[in-house]
Order: C-alpha cells, then sequence, then structure tokens
C-alpha cells in the first residue's frame, strides 16, 4: 500500500506547530507571572534626580531630615548611569520599607536640553532596571532644577511603555527651569516649546507639584520665578492637578531649596503617604 506523501507534510507541520507552540506557552506563564508580581507589589518607591553638576549624593541631608521624624525609615538606593547607559547600584531596601527612596544621578550631568535628553533616556534605563529588579506598580517621582526637566521630558517620551502596568501617582519639582535662564515668557526656548507641543501625552490622571524658592520676588538667585512659573503652560488643564508653591525663609536660594524646612515638609506632606503627625498645610495656589 503506497503512502500519501501528503500525510508526511501533515506530520512535518504539526511538529513544526508544537515546536513553535511550547516556548509560546512558558514565555505566555513566564510573562503572566511577572505581571502578577507587578499587581500584587505593595510597594511605592519616591524615585529622585537631581539637577546638573548634581550626584546621587544630593540629597543626603533631605532624606536624613525626612528620616528624623518618620516612624519607619525609608530606605535608600543609589543608581549611578554611565555614558554607556551601564548602571552601578548601591544601598539596598529594607525588608518592611514599602516607601523607599531611590536616586538615579548620571556621569553626564551636564546642563542643556541635548544633555536633557540623553539624560532621559538614561532615566528610562535605569527605570527599566528598576521595575525588573522590585517589581512595583506605582511610584512618585521628584527632581530637583534640571532633574525636573528629566521627569517631564521621560514622562512625555517613555511613560507610555509602562503606563499600562505601572502608575506614576505623582510628579513634584523643585526649582525645576521650564524656559532655562529666560525670564521673558513671550521668548520660548525650543525645550519649553517642545514640552508645551507634547504635553498631550502626559498621564491625565497626574499630579504634579511644582515648587519655586523666593529668594527675593524675581528669582531663587539662579532660575527666574518665570521660569519655575511656566511649568503651568505643560501640565495645566492637562494633568489631574497642578499646584505652585513658593517656598521663603531660610534656605530659599536655588542650591540649598532641598534642605528648605518648607520643601520637606511639603514632600511628608504631599508626596509620601502618611506623616506620623499632623502637618501645618503649606500655602500654595492650586489650578484645577
Amino acid at each position: 500500500m503506497r503512502k500519501n506523501p501528503n500525510y508526511k507534510w501533515l506530520v512535518l507541520v504539526i511538529i513544526i506547530l508544537i515546536m513553535l507552540a511550547v516556548p509560546s506557552f512558558f514565555w505566555m506563564k513566564k510573562d503572566n507571572k511577572s505581571r502578577a508580581e507587578l499587581s500584587k507589589s505593595l510597594l511605592s518607591p519616591v524615585i529622585m534626580v537631581p539637577g546638573s553638576s548634581a550626584t546621587t549624593e544630593r540629597f543626603n541631608d533631605l532624606i536624613d531630615e525626612l528620616n528624623k521624624t518618620t516612624l519607619n525609615r525609608h530606605s535608600v538606593i543609589k543608581i549611578k548611569v554611565s555614558r554607556e547607559a551601564k548602571l552601578t547600584y548601591s544601598g539596598s531596601i529594607g525588608k518592611n520599607d514599602l516607601e523607599p527612596f531611590i536616586i538615579i544621578g548620571f556621569d553626564n550631568n551636564k546642563d542643556g536640553y541635548t544633555n536633557i535628553k540623553k539624560q532621559a533616556k538614561w532615566l528610562n534605563v535605569a527605570f527599566e532596571s528598576l521595575i525588573q529588579n522590585y517589581k512595583f506598580n506605582n511610584f512618585k517621582a521628584f527632581g530637583h532644577s534640571n532633574g525636573g526637566l528629566i521627569w517631564t521630558y521621560w514622562l512625555e517620551h517613555y511613560y507610555s511603555e509602562y503606563s499600562d502596568n505601572i502608575k506614576i501617582k505623582k510628579l513634584m519639582t523643585l526649582g525645576t527651569p521650564y524656559n532655562f535662564t529666560e525670564s521673558n515668557i513671550n521668548n520660548r526656548t525650543q525645550m519649553l516649546a517642545d514640552f508645551i507641543k507634547n504635553r498631550a501625552t502626559l498621564p491625565p490622571f497626574l499630579k504634579v507639584y511644582s515648587l519655586s524658592g523666593g529668594k527675593n520676588y524675581e528669582s531663587d538667585g539662579i532660575v527666574p520665578e518665570t521660569s519655575v512659573a511656566a511649568g503651568k503652560f505643560i501640565f495645566q488643564n492637562q494633568v489631574k492637578t497642578y499646584t505652585a508653591i513658593t517656598v521663603t525663609g531660610e534656605k530659599a536660594d536655588h542650591s540649598d531649596l532641598p534642605q528648605n524646612k518648607q520643601v520637606i515638609q511639603a514632600i511628608r506632606q504631599y508626596l509620601l503617604k502618611k506623616p506620623n503627625k499632623p502637618l501645618k498645610p503649606i500655602k500654595g495656589k492650586d489650578n484645577h
């Protein structure tokens, strides 16, 4: 009896389908497990990015002050990103710490719009590594000076990669020069124009807090007040809430802002889950 040649082809097709199906099955299983881990995570880190010329040590004093009045100390992880996008980790997350501070700094921490784009790309490399290692499904962001610009660029160009599974709840910027050193809002830099053009990509559920230093009525000594205020053209009526706050008093100049008592209070009040004692509200202007 002569065998049907089509039978051989049918067997071959079945074998090929099985070979393709098995890896797909294990990939789906692994992907579903990863998604399940992500959804169950109670971790809600505060991820901080310093400004130009600053390192991962920039927020040491700020975190020390926050930990002085916190029942459960916030642990700290620092990540340094090289020019080749290589990551160097230091520190660890404590066993019972659900709200650690994670600081991301860059070897190339220079100023300028071109560098901010590069730093946002490096931030994304570090962020991807973090979610693989710690499986969190939400976080808060903090950026001092250019750190706020880096976060804004990242939100407009990279966050969509993660938005289905990971929610950014709040963004706090501190002394962030959205129009660089330009004091006339009518003279918009290319960076500000681009931020405004791409604002529709910002997550609509985001709460934004923009803090500026009130060393005098015009600036924090380096960044013009109008440059910080230009953030409203990016966020206002685009995100859930946009709140502008001016901090004054001691350490209200640009470089000292992370150590300013009002800034530390604002972080406790607006970024962290629960302060361990009632805090006085901070005066600010809330635009919805």
